[in-house]
């Protein structure tokens, strides 16, 4: 096998902490990549990996080694593009939350393309914390706060979020006047995909973030279940303005107590650190910060 070849190899099995992940990733038998990795060892003549019941995990010599070899294969899939003075092509996999990709991705697509025709772009559409070591996932465009140290994140905007609910709802249980005074109010509860727990509402008050936990009698854990919920009538909710703005301007949804808007919430690109990036990921990437940073204009704040 071309030592490339297995160096590709090598660095996704390390990258996806598992054989038979990084067989499917390269169309490729589970028989042929450990055989690539077996070979590569025996080239090399020290153990690159450590194989258990539950994990595959890189030896010290194999971390030194994969640090070269994303190197490497950056270096040589940058100077092939320069010399053929062709593009960046290739398979780049992203993961976005919520309904970001349809509404500020999605029309840009056209443009990218006719840019970019060698590269295929999955686009996976989720309301959980995804993992993108884990996954093989190459950029995540991720709401809220941002924990994980494995992963370099970068801030593209901030989301203007509005407390509303319908008219139907304001009827049954009238209109919410002020945040400290929801007595005989109700919420509809959403759950966490990091914490596991039913997110409060909050508040901004005079810069201070107040917590106002109200009765659920529904608790949903995804978006579009959180909306349908809201258009029955069946809670307050809080979203970000430029999914609601539509609902507002037929008046399916009404925005309540906008004196104290929630928090601000922030996007941000995320990708795995200490590895170099191919040429598609970084176009890719690049791209996702110009939408994000012009068509949000008038729809989200800069970062």
């Amino acid at each position: 096998m071309d030592r490339l070849d297995a160096m590709r190899i090598f660095t996704r099995v390390i990258e996806r902490k598992n054989f038979s992940a990084a067989a499917r990733d390269l169309h490729l038998s589970p028989s042929k990549v450990t055989e690539a990795v077996k070979q590569l060892e025996g080239r090399l003549g020290v153990r690159l990996i450590e194989r258990t019941t539950r994990a595959v995990r890189p030896t010290p010599d194999g971390e030194a080694y994969h640090r070269r070899c994303v190197s490497i294969l950056s270096e040589v899939e940058d100077a092939e593009g320069a010399f053929r003075g062709a593009k960046p092509h290739g398979p780049v996999r992203m993961d976005v939350q919520g309904n970001l990709a349809r509404r500020f991705l999605f029309p840009g697509l056209p443009d990218f393309f006719a840019e970019y025709p060698g590269i295929d772009l999955t686009i996976s559409e989720t309301d959980r914390f995804v993992d993108p070591l884990r996954e093989g996932i190459d950029c995540v465009l991720r709401v809220g706060a941002v924990k994980d140290g494995d992963l370099i994140a970068r801030r593209l905007a901030v989301m203007q979020e509005v407390t509303c609910c319908s008219p139907g709802y304001i009827r049954r249980f009238g209109m919410p006047e002020r945040w400290d005074r929801l007595e005989g109010h109700r919420m509809i509860g959403f759950r966490s995909s990091a914490s596991g727990a039913v997110l409060p509402l909050e508040f901004l008050v005079a810069g201070e973030k107040k917590i106002v936990m109200l009765p659920a009698a529904l608790t949903v854990d995804a978006a579009a279940s959180y909306s349908a919920a809201a258009l029955l009538g069946l809670g307050l909710v809080q979203a970000p303005r430029y999914a609601k703005e539509e609902a507002f301007a037929n008046g399916t949804l009404v925005p309540v107590l906008e004196e104290t808007p929630p928090s601000p919430t922030p996007v941000s690109l995320l990708y795995p650190g200490g590895r170099l990036l191919s040429p598609r990921v970084r176009v890719v990437i690049e791209w996702i910060t110009e939408r994000l940073r012009t068509a949000a204009l008038g729809q989200m704040a800069q970062p």
